[in-house]
C-alpha cells in the first residue's frame, strides 16, 4: 500500500505521465507482470481518465480488479470494456468467473454458454457453468446440461469433465495426472489443475472439508509463478482459499 501512496503522489505531480495514456498503460502492464495489482489499479485508473474512450483498460482493470479480490469492481470493468468493444463479448471468460465470485449465478452461466460459440472444447468452461448453475438447481441438474466437450487436450481435464458429470472418481483425476509418468513442471502444472478442481468439485456435492484441502494446494504461493499454469487460475485458487478456505 505504501508504494501504491508513491505512485498516486508521483502520477499527481507528473504532468508528463498524466498527459500519456499509453506511458501509463506500458506501466501498467509493468506492475501486472509484477504482481503489484494496487500499483497497476492506480495507473489504470488514470489512463480511463485520460482517456475514456479506450477499451483495454478496462478489461485489464477488471482482471487486476478482480486479482485484487474486487469482484462487483471486476464485472464493472468488463462490462465497461464489452461496451467499447461489443465483438469481444463472447471472449470474456474471466467475465464469468468474476461474475461467479460476486454471487451473480445466472448471469455468470451465461456468459461460460457465450464462451462456447468462441471456444466449443473447454472443460474449463464447462466446469465453471455447471458450478454457477448448482447453487440454483443442484448438482443433479446441472450436470445434466453440461456443455459438451469433446477432446480438451490437456491432462488431466478430460478425466476432470468425466468427474464433474459423475463419470469418474476424484482418485481416477490423480491416476490420470501420473499415468505417462510426467516429471517436474509438467507434474506439477497438472497437479494444480487437478487440486484446482477437485477442490471445486468436492465443494460443489457437499464435500467441503476434503475441498479446502486440495483448494489449500492449488493456492501453494510457491505455484504463482509456475511456468505451467496460467497465472490468472493461480488467483483463482487464491481467491477462493482466501473466501471460502477456512468456512
Amino acid at each position: 500500500m505504501k508504494q501504491a501512496l508513491l505512485l498516486s503522489i508521483m502520477l499527481a505531480s507528473s504532468p508528463l505521465l498524466a498527459e500519456d495514456p499509453e506511458m501509463l498503460l506500458q506501466d501498467a502492464r509493468r506492475q501486472i507482470a509484477a504482481r503489484k495489482f494496487d500499483e497497476a489499479e492506480q495507473l489504470l485508473s488514470q489512463v480511463i481518465k485520460a482517456a475514456p474512450e479506450m477499451a483495454v483498460p478496462y478489461y485489464l482493470r477488471g482482471r487486476v480488479n478482480f486479482q485484487r479480490g474486487k469482484m462487483a469492481e471486476s464485472v464493472q470493468d468488463f462490462d465497461a470494456y464489452v461496451k467499447r468493444q461489443p465483438a469481444a463479448a463472447s471472449r470474456q471468460w474471466e467475465r464469468g468467473i468474476a461474475l461467479y465470485y460476486a454471487g451473480n449465478f445466472k448471469e455468470g452461466a451465461a456468459q461460460f454458454e457465450l464462451y462456447q460459440t468462441f471456444h466449443d472444447n473447454d472443460v474449463e468452461n464447462s466446469v465453471w457453468r455447471f458450478l454457477c448453475m448448482v447453487p440454483t438447481v443442484g448438482v443433479e441438474k446441472s450436470r445434466a446440461v453440461m456443455l459438451p466437450i469433446k477432446d480438451d487436450r490437456r491432462i488431466p481435464m478430460m478425466k476432470v469433465y468425466d468427474m464433474f458429470r459423475g463419470k469418474a472418481t476424484p482418485e481416477q483425476v490423480l491416476a490420470n495426472v501420473t499415468a505417462d509418468d510426467p516429471q517436474g513442471d509438467v507434474l506439477s502444472g497438472r497437479l494444480f489443475y487437478a487440486h484446482l478442481y477437485l477442490g471445486l468439485y468436492l465443494e460443489a456435492v457437499g464435500e467441503k472439508r476434503e475441498a479446502r484441502k486440495y483448494i489449500a494446494l492449488a493456492a501453494d504461493k510457491k505455484l504463482a509463478s509456475h511456468p505451467g499454469i496460467n497465472g490468472y487460475m493461480w488467483d483463482v485458487a487464491r481467491i477462493h482459499h482466501e473466501l471460502k478456505g477456512k468456512k
